[in-house]
Formats: structure tokens, C-alpha cells, sequence
């Protein structure tokens, strides 16, 4: 049997970690976009011995986070799987490519297998948890467009609004890559980015609207000292022509406004991507065959 399925990208701007007892409670609240480029994954599943093969943009991987997310939907299964995944964007820069790397496979699986879009979007989450790679992406792309992450965990736990359908940016990475497990893991780091993460949370619940969340946005960046100099260089050459903020967690930045002059101002820094919002966060694309 082979399933594809598709996942957006997603891109945070500011986050506050909150950790509980139970995964799916555990998460991030903040806000971010799902964005238009993301992850194709066709999985090609057979009754067997349990092997697995994963393969990204045609090379060989161990892609634990994908890994993880399988395992989880298939439990005690015991199957033969060859996923084949396409990546958009580029991976450990900000745009939420490890979660949807997870969320396209486990989608796939759970179509093959006949399990719930719940049970996929629980092993995709438990994924990011376990492999240290996010926190809130999931929950984000349960919910699509541009995001307000009120409460933190998978709904019915997480509670996420969607604050605007439409919206167009210019992203660039222009920095080499950032692993988040090495942020968060940093415990003098996490308590500043909970502290900040906090008044942004507040500022943006007091008035949800997309203006807001630039603003925390660039609060955020500013305050938590999380971006560099390349990323600081890149914020100031389109100041003036827009808003701007980095990327969480990348050497990445997002820009809304002047979208081609912006564009001109940052391919000198890095590789440049324009990007809307997606609605309809992961889904299965094609089922063909039967595992029976």
C-alpha cells in the first residue's frame, strides 16, 4: 500500500515553554504562521518484520523525529515501511520542517492503518517532545493561518485562535543552522526566553490581531539576545520598509510590507522565500492498494 500526505511549514515568532506531567498537555503557548511550503512524505507500507527505510530529498536518513512519529502511530504493528519525504524549506532554520516531516508520515500511517487525524497529530507531537525539536509547531498546524497559541498541548488540552486568513511574507535564512534542543536545554537561556515569553504572551492576549504580533515579535528578538549578528544585520537593513522580526528557533527572519524591496535588501545576507499563509494544515494527498 502507498499513501502521500502533505504538512505546511511553520514559523513561530515568540514562544513561552510550558512543561507538564502528561505530553499532550505539554507545549508552548506564543504565536506564528503556517506557512505555504512544507513537506511531502509517501509512505509504502507492507506487512513484514518491522523494517524501515527513511529517505529525505532522495538521500538516506535516520530522521529520528519522522522515526519516532511512526512508531508511535504503528504500536506493536509489525510492517515492512519505505517513506520517501520532500522537504520545502530547509531544516533546523525556523520553519517547523521537523514537525512537518512528522505530521506528513503520520498522517500517511494513520490513513494506511486506519487511525484517527487525532492519533497522528498525538504521535507527531509526542515526537517533537521526545527528540527535543519543538514544542508548539504541531499544536500550530492543527489550527493553520496565523496562530495565537493560548493555551499550550494538543487541543481539547491546547486552545489555538487563528488571528488572520491571509498574509504574504518574504523569509530569509541567513545563518548557519540553530538546533533548538541546544536553546531550550539551556537552563539560564529557557528562564529568560519563559520571562520575556510571558510579558509578549500577555501583550498579545490583551490585543490578538496581526499587528500585535509582529510587535511581541520583535520584542521578543530583541530582548532575549537569541539573535546574532547576521540576523541583526539582516533586521536593520529592511527596517523602514515594513516589519521584521527572527525566526523561532532559526539564523532565519520573516518580514511583512514592501515585499519586494525587502526581498532585494535580504538576498544579500541569504537564500530568500516568499510565503502565505496555509489553511489547511496536513493531509492526505493520495491511498493507493490495501494492506490486506
Amino acid at each position: 500500500m502507498k499513501v502521500t500526505a502533505y504538512c505546511p511549514g511553520h514559523i513561530t515568532g515568540f514562544f513561552l515553554p510550558c512543561v507538564h506531567k502528561e505530553p499532550l498537555r505539554t507545549g508552548s503557548r506564543g504565536a506564528g504562521m503556517c506557512i505555504d511550503r512544507g513537506v511531502t512524505t509517501s509512505i509504502e507500507i507492507m506487512p513484514g518484520e518491522g523494517s524501515m527505510e527513511l529517505i529525505i530529498d532522495g538521500r538516506p536518513c535516520d530522521a529520528p523525529v519522522m522515526r519516532s512519529a511512526l512508531e508511535n502511530i504503528i504500536g506493536e504493528g509489525s510492517y515492512d515501511i519505505t517513506v520517501d519525504a520532500s522537504l520545502g524549506l530547509p531544516i533546523s532554520t525556523g520553519f517547523g520542517m521537523s514537525a512537518a516531516g512528522a505530521l506528513s508520515a503520520a498522517f500517511a500511517m494513520a490513513e494506511a492503518l486506519g487511525r484517527t487525524k487525532e492519533e497522528a497529530f498525538a504521535a507527531a507531537h509526542r515526537a517533537e517532545l521526545s527528540n527535543g525539536t519543538g514544542l508548539g509547531d504541531v499544536a500550530a498546524l492543527s489550527r493553520g493561518g496565523m496562530t495565537f497559541r493560548r493555551r499550550e498541548g494538543l487541543p481539547p488540552h491546547g486552545r489555538i485562535d487563528r488571528l488572520t486568513d491571509t498574509l504574504d511574507i518574504v523569509a530569509a535564512v541567513v545563518g548557519p543552522v540553530i538546533r533548538t534542543s541546544d536553546v531550550l536545554g539551556d537552563p539560564l537561556r529557557r528562564k529568560k526566553i519563559e520571562y520575556i515569553g510571558r510579558e509578549c504572551y500577555r501583550m498579545l492576549e490583551k490585543d490578538p490581531t496581526p499587528d500585535t504580533f509582529f510587535r511581541t515579535s520583535r520584542a521578543f528578538t530583541m530582548r532575549t539576545g537569541l539573535a546574532g549578528p547576521a540576523v541583526m544585520e539582516a533586521l536593520e537593513a529592511v527596517d523602514g520598509l515594513g516589519d521584521a522580526s527572527m525566526i523561532m528557533l532559526g539564523n532565519s527572519v520573516f518580514a511583512r510590507g514592501d515585499l519586494d524591496a525587502m526581498e532585494k535588501e535580504l538576498s544579500r545576507f541569504g537564500t530568500t522565500y516568499r510565503l502565505s499563509l496555509d489553511l489547511l494544515g496536513p493531509r492526505v494527498l493520495s491511498s493507493e492498494g490495501s494492506l490486506i
